[in-house]
């Protein structure tokens, strides 16, 4: 599939303020799932969610329950085993039991209007495509590795544009996409990653309702 660093920030001018600790925290979060969805994971990240410090969530029981879950899943996973759930997942023959894209989602087809939409707000927002990624950019890897770049741009892109990023190319169709990735017949360990990537999409989206428009 595609590199974990799907997109680079173009520089940034200089004077940004400092992140904010939840901001920080979520972008983590956000750049975890990327990760995760981009490739499976290799021995060290398996081994470094084992022994993830999981603290319970002022916000949701539920988000420290999955967190406990996925953890659990890491425990009881290997490399072989995760390199077979994830091509039967996502790659196959011809396909994977389930195609992670914004476009196939909501309109049934790839590279349709939500991916232009897309394109266009990378484009308002400076953040270019490495030239060696040939997956589309509404992959749910790619979103949410941009999602944890506006995250931790903040600073020079103003909150409201997390605010709109979310709405307007992960709220819609994620959190569906998680809910199939638990059921999948396919799905063991990324299972794990789908009920926690649902719970953070609900305590995100939250989080965000906070923010002015």
């Amino acid at each position: 599939m595609q590199d974990p660093d799907t997109h680079k920030k173009r520089e940034q001018a200089a004077g940004g303020g400092e992140l904010a600790a939840e901001d920080q925290v979520r972008a983590n979060t956000y750049g975890l799932l990327g990760s995760l969805l981009a490739q499976p994971p290799n021995e060290e990240a398996i081994e470094l969610l084992r022994q993830i410090d999981i603290q319970e969530s002022v916000h949701s029981t539920a988000m420290t329950a999955a967190w406990h879950a996925l953890s659990l899943a890491a425990r009881r996973a290997s490399p072989p085993a995760l390199d077979d759930e994830y091509h039967a997942l996502f790659i196959g023959i011809g396909r994977g039991e389930l195609v992670p894209y914004a476009s196939w989602y909501l309109t049934g087809f790839m590279m349709e209007r939500p991916l232009a939409q897309l394109r266009e707000d990378l484009m308002r927002l400076g953040i270019a495509r490495q030239e060696d990624v040939k997956e589309p950019e509404d992959h749910a890897a790619a979103l949410c590795e941009t999602m944890s770049l506006v995250i931790t741009q903040t600073s020079a892109l103003g909150p409201h544009e997390q605010k709109s990023f979310f709405i307007n190319h992960i709220e819609p169709w994620m959190a569906r996409f998680f809910a199939d990735l638990q059921h999948a017949e396919s799905a063991t360990f990324y299972a794990a990653v789908g009920a926690m990537g649902e719970q953070f999409l609900d305590v995100d989206k939250r989080y965000l309702d906070m923010l002015p428009h």
